[in-house]
């Protein structure tokens, strides 16, 4: 019989507490109900707000707990290798005392890495009151290499490890580090990792935002450029060490260069004193010239570009800094049709006062990130742009502005601060249906051309109904997207459902002229069938109920076939005047009967 202490463990959930009172009874919950075989190792580093006891208090009501006492170290760093010691999982993961996990999100990581024999999986990350890292969570991966994906881009250590990984390699955390010892860490494992997956259509780790401001990353200084250019050395070295030059290495230091060194020329550079400055900037000279190649300067935004070509001029980096952390103001003012073209007013610009600075809109599709620029006049910080609808393929459109000042270019979406009266227009029809709305929850302006996400108002009417032989039906109608775009030319087919099957029969429907359809169908088939014209719009194709109105059904058509009388009588049902036709079959004795009861 196994006993807690032999058990087989797959997850050692490592967790270092300093004060995290408030805090704990969440974490602790969250863990503890992940359905998985787990272990859950704490660690508390000299704790002084009552955390102790109510650890203990845990730790003698639930057995998959065990908890250590340490002094205080001043770091996690220290807390978790002594827990990773303690630990005996195949995999371990980490968790601080302040954050806790979605349900399941340990079962889904878990199943991921034994189906992939991963070494690493990443959850996805929500933020309370935190910045989390998006890039790698867009969708699921069972592989993602090191070279050809975002991962590298989060470097905390709230991912789960293969234990093996961590032993073979020796990978711990550095204990003289008060910040940046995941940095060190994760960078080690992925410099070893074979596989690396994800987990992104789930919320599995939610990180949390100390109200107090009470957490390592919360204190005074804890950002401090200086300090963390050179902690940022070690991560680099090691890198550096285990990745050869080429391709992945390059990859690799874009990270570094983008968020850890060129990013201090930034708000940091702007939140320190001229001497300070002077000192970020020649540490950054410094690991510019060591470690900055043409090949990742060419992998970098145009404003890190930039910042590295102006690292010989100090005033001209704050300037820069300045531009990019100003905040842009901008507001819509008008938006209106004027034939095909939608024409969009509005103003922007940046706080303080600048020379030189350009407006501009962009379009942004959604899913494949294409950009279209849309032609702009402006006149100081108002401007008046027109977006020809009929040159945009299908897809959804999301509308920027974009300024542009002292080289920098800053772009944020635009529509959600407007005048008052604003509304949408709606929907045009060029080559494809187009349709304005501004987006739930924010109000930022998009262009849906196709209808994707947004419904498309439209109308048909009957106009002429006339049968042919053994259930043949012709009809006639108009078919218009919004309140005055005929749409004819865009009919695909009538399709005719069967209400209480769902059986569907097609008929090809053809353009008379921009307004008016016309189509053939055989319906000799018995039930209740319900008429619907298909339309192709640009983007899926749309269906929208065909309505009676004022036409002509006329009484409709009989036939035999075998033994059986067929009958089939179009109408207009009792809620919204639909298209209907009943089709129905009888034998000579029902026939007889029905003739008698008339006759009567």
């Amino acid at each position: 019989m196994k006993t807690e202490s032999n058990r087989h463990v797959d997850v050692s959930i490592v967790v270092p507490v300093h004060n995290c009172r408030p805090y704990l009874d969440r974490c602790l919950a969250s863990l503890l109900e992940q359905a998985v075989s787990k272990e859950i190792v704490i660690v508390d580093d000299g704790s002084t707000d009552g955390s102790q006891d109510l650890l203990a208090e845990y730790a003698a009501k639930f057995p998959e707990i065990r908890v250590s006492y340490e002094q205080a170290s001043g770091g996690a760093g220290r807390p978790r290798n002594r827990a990773i010691a303690q630990s005996s999982g195949r995999y371990v993961f980490f968790c601080d005392a302040d954050d806790h996990l979605g349900p399941e999100a340990l079962q889904r990581m878990l199943a991921m890495a034994d189906r992939n024999s991963s070494d690493i999986v990443l959850g996805k990350m929500v933020g309370h009151g935190r910045r989390v890292p998006t890039s790698m969570f867009r969708e699921n991966r069972d592989r993602a290499p090191l070279g050809e994906s975002t991962v590298y881009n989060t470097l905390t250590c709230f991912k789960l490890f293969r234990r093996e990984l961590l032993t073979r390699h020796r990978i711990r955390f550095d204990e003289s580090l008060r910040v940046g010892e995941d940095i060190l860490f994760s960078v080690h494992a992925y410099c070893h990792a074979e596989t690396i997956s994800v987990v992104a259509d789930h919320d599995c780790y939610h990180l949390v935002s100390r109200p107090d401001g009470s957490s390592i990353m919360q204190e005074p200084g804890s950002r401090d450029p200086l300090a963390w250019l050179r902690m940022i050395r070690m991560p680099i070295e090691l890198m550096i060490r285990h990745i050869p030059e080429g391709p992945l290495r390059d990859h690799l230091m874009r990270r570094h260069f983008r968020f850890d060194i060129l990013g201090q020329l930034g708000a940091p550079l702007l939140a320190a004193d001229l001497a300070s400055r002077r000192a970020i900037v020649y540490e950054v000279s410094e690991m510019c010239a060591t470690w900055l190649t043409d090949e990742v300067l060419e992998r970098l935004r145009p404003i890190d570009r930039l910042r590295a070509a102006s690292l010989g001029d100090v005033d001209r980096l704050v300037r820069l800094a300045r531009v990019e952390t100003a905040a842009l103001r901008r507001r819509l003012t008008g938006l209106e049709w004027a034939g095909d073209r939608l024409e969009v007013t509005g103003r922007a610009f940046l706080t303080d006062s600048w020379n030189g600075v350009a407006v501009g809109l962009l379009l942004r599709e959604r899913s494949t990130r294409a950009e279209r620029r849309v032609p702009v006049t402006s006149v100081a910080d108002v401007f008046a742009g027109s977006v020809e609808v009929s040159r945009l393929p299908s897809g959804v459109w999301d509308m920027y502005v974009v300024i542009a000042c002292e080289g920098v270019r800053r772009v944020a979406r635009f529509g959600a601060d407007r005048e008052l009266g604003i509304g949408c227009p709606g929907p045009r029809l060029a080559a494809s249906v187009a349709l304005p709305y501004f987006t739930n929850p924010h109000g930022n302006l998009s262009i849906d051309v196709g209808g994707h996400v947004v419904a498309v108002p439209g109308a048909v009417w009957l106009t002429r109904a006339e049968w042919g032989g053994k259930g043949v039906l012709t009809i006639e109608g108009t078919a218009a997207v919004g309140s005055d775009c005929p749409a004819a030319r865009c009919v695909r087919q009538v399709v005719w459902r069967e209400r209480s099957s769902g059986n569907e029969r097609r008929a090809p429907a053809s353009a008379v002229d921009d307004a008016l359809f016309t189509a053939t169908a055989t319906l000799d088939a018995p039930g209740i069938w319900e008429a619907n014209l298909e339309l192709n719009l640009g983007g899926p194709p749309l269906r929208y109920p065909i309505q009676v109105g004022e036409a002509e059904l006329g009484p409709g058509v009989a036939w035999w076939r075998g033994r059986r009388r067929w009958t089939a009588t179009a109408r207009a049902s009792k809620i919204r005047r639909r298209l209907v036709v009943t089709v129905l079959a009888r034998g000579p004795k029902s026939v007889v009967r029905r003739s008698i009861r008339i006759g009567r």
